[in-house]
């Protein structure tokens, strides 16, 4: 197995044919410069020391130089060996909540922001499970299928935003749905935790829990904000212009229903948790599924990979000092070397 550790490097390849061009452009203006004190072949005999190749010797030179120094700097590897990679763990669905209801600021800086922000610190704490991510509003979507490539989950979590889904709602018994269809054919143990502020819209939530639960699935819920109620805020860009108001033209309160997730919970044979302003819970709820049973995923992958990258810069080298000895008027004893003799005119 060969690979480029960092193929970004390859775009430095463009240099070459720019220092080709300043090549060519300083010899026609080197001749140009030449041809003002007389014609040209004149102007060789006058220096006949001078050779015409050995500048398009260094400069070529120079280029395999810039080439292979680039071949370095993207870092060519060999992988020695495929072996099997055996890791146990769980396989976990976090639904995130991702409706207008979500940008209330009972907790700062904001719901949604604060459970990015936890999510990515799970998932910083992952070993060997396996997670993906759905999003819903009015709609649930796969924002990351299953998978252990923790550093796509990270980007996935960051991108996430309300404008992500289009149909406003909170439909949690169709993220539900998702996430256990998105486990797929999966014998591992499975887990799925809903981040959302409880009020949901769509009412075929507790249908979707025990269906889930039929499955082997457990389900966790967190819920965000507070009961008392805080307006919804609305943004034009980046700066908030005022909250959310109805048609009566009165401002709209977003409540955290405890209720519904703490029955979603107890149906799912999880655990309910409500964020604070100093936590989520998400911690907590990870420490108990911690406890649920790990199975072993067998994963292949090619390990081992070797940096080939000295060799280009050996190669580098080796030209660098051989240029030393390349100067541009002719060598004494290639002038000598005449393998057929003189010619005879």
């Amino acid at each position: 197995m060969f690979r480029f550790a960092h193929i970004y490097y390859f775009y430095l390849l463009a240099l070459i044919p720019a220092y080709a061009g300043l090549f060519v452009l300083f010899l026609l203006w080197k001749k140009k410069t030449l041809s003002k004190y007389g014609d040209w072949a004149v102007i060789k005999q006058l220096m006949p020391e001078y050779s015409v190749w050995k500048p398009v010797l260094k400069f070529t030179g120079m280029s395999i130089v810039l080439a292979a120094l680039i071949l370095a700097l993207a870092d060519p590897q060999t992988g020695s060996r495929l072996e099997k990679v055996k890791r146990k763990g769980i396989d976990l669905m976090i639904c995130l909540d991702v409706s207008n209801s979500m940008m209330a600021q009972d907790i700062k800086p904001n719901r949604l922001e604060r459970a990015k922000q936890s999510i990515l610190r799970l998932i910083d704490n992952l070993e060997g499970d396996r997670i993906g991510i759905i999003v819903f509003a009015g709609k649930a979507f796969t924002q990351l299928p299953i998978t252990t490539d923790y550093a796509a989950g990270k980007m996935f979590t960051s991108t996430i935003n309300t404008g992500i889904v289009a149909t406003q709602g909170t439909a949690i018994g169709e993220a539900i749905e998702a996430a256990a269809n998105g486990f797929g054919e999966s014998k591992h143990n499975k887990a799925i935790v809903i981040i959302t502020d409880g009020e949901d819209h769509e009412g075929s939530v507790l249908e979707q829990t025990e269906a889930a639960v039929k499955k082997g699935i457990t389900i966790y819920t967190i819920g965000m904000g507070l009961p008392e109620g805080v307006p919804i805020p609305e943004y034009s860009g980046t700066v908030q212009t005022g909250y959310k108001k109805d048609r009566e033209g009165q401002t709209v309160m977003t409540k955290l229903d405890e209720t519904l997730l703490q029955r979603i919970a107890s149906i799912g044979k999880g655990m309910y948790v409500r964020a604070t302003t100093s936590e989520t819970g998400l911690g907590k709820i990870f420490d108990d599924i911690g406890k649920i049973q790990k199975t072993e995923i067998e994963e292949k992958q090619f390990s081992d990979y070797e940096d080939r990258f000295q060799y280009f810069v050996a190669l580098a080298l080796l030209i660098l000092i051989l240029d030393l000895f390349v100067f541009e008027r002719k060598t004494q004893w290639l002038k000598k070397f005449r393998p057929f003799g003189e010619l005879k005119h």
